[in-house]
């Protein structure tokens, strides 16, 4: 029992900095949950070909609630765009629920690539010192936004994020506000989360050698010890981020990006 305790430490550790996350840069804490249980799951000898697996649909079902309560807290402070939420909602449902349903036919370390790749060029654009920018505003073709927010679900449930870590850094290079962007991000992660969690129970049934209490590849216990803390300092990203300068933000996402990303890419 005392050999769990430093694990327990971590994984708390972990949600409380990954609850702060998600209000302060809209990416749901996916992005510091999947390599720190990944981290956990290879340190404890878990098999390895579902350790990947199992830390991303965990944090999707963590996203889930912890969206909901950074989502609320933005909105309060009218940064979220219910607009937007309208026009992309369908292609990221869409393109999370396929992500997860992919995710059985992808090697372990077939995951942990798109994760790492993806999360590195995003930081390498956000830190720059002018962002990538490709227009003054949004496209107003219905197609192209399709594209845009399917191709974002997809990905983001691949990885086990809420859509942040794609999403804005798209909003950024389309001229959208960036506390508006995190706002609004925010909120896709509810519109990801639960689609592309389901796509990983769906894929993770019936496989051998889950741990107990898992539904697929989602473990519950796990989701339980992470969510008290995510949801409940979510607030608190979500008050910083309203009171930091905007490029200080871009900063905080870049410097997390780049550092999980090469940690991941490296193994």
């Amino acid at each position: 029992m005392l050999e769990l305790l430093p694990i327990v430490a971590g994984v708390i550790a972990a949600s409380i900095l990954a609850g702060i996350m998600a209000g302060l840069l809209g990416v749901g804490g996916g992005i510091v949950l999947v390599p720190v249980l990944f981290w956990i799951l290879s340190f404890i000898d878990f098999p390895a070909a579902l350790s990947m697996h199992m830390a991303v649909a965990t944090s999707l079902a963590t996203i889930i609630f912890t969206s909901i309560s950074s989502a609320r807290a933005h909105h309060k402070r009218g940064s979220v765009d219910t607009a937007l939420m309208r026009r992309w909602g369908p292609g990221l449902v869409l393109g999370a629920l396929a992500g997860g349903l992919a995710a059985k036919f992808i090697q372990p370390d077939g995951l942990r690539m798109i994760f790492g790749v993806i999360a590195l060029v995003v930081a390498v654009n956000m830190a720059t010192p002018k962002t990538l920018v490709l227009s003054d505003h949004l496209p107003n073709s219905r197609a192209a936004n399709g594209a845009i927010s399917t191709v974002i679900g997809f990905f983001s449930a691949l990885m086990g994020i809420g859509g942040g870590t794609l999403s804005v850094p798209t909003l950024s290079a389309f001229s959208f506000d960036i506390k508006r962007a995190v706002g609004t991000a925010a909120a896709f992660g509810i519109l990801i989360a639960l689609p592309a969690m389901l796509g990983f129970v769906v894929s993770g049934w019936g496989v051998a050698d889950r741990p107990p209490f898992s539904l697929g590849y989602v473990s519950v216990p796990a989701a339980l010890l992470i969510l008290p803390f995510t949801v409940g300092f979510a607030p608190l990203g979500a008050r910083l981020a309203h009171s930091l300068d905007a490029i200080w933000i871009k900063r905080a996402f870049a410097l997390f990006l780049g550092v999980t990303a090469l940690r991941m890419l490296l193994g």
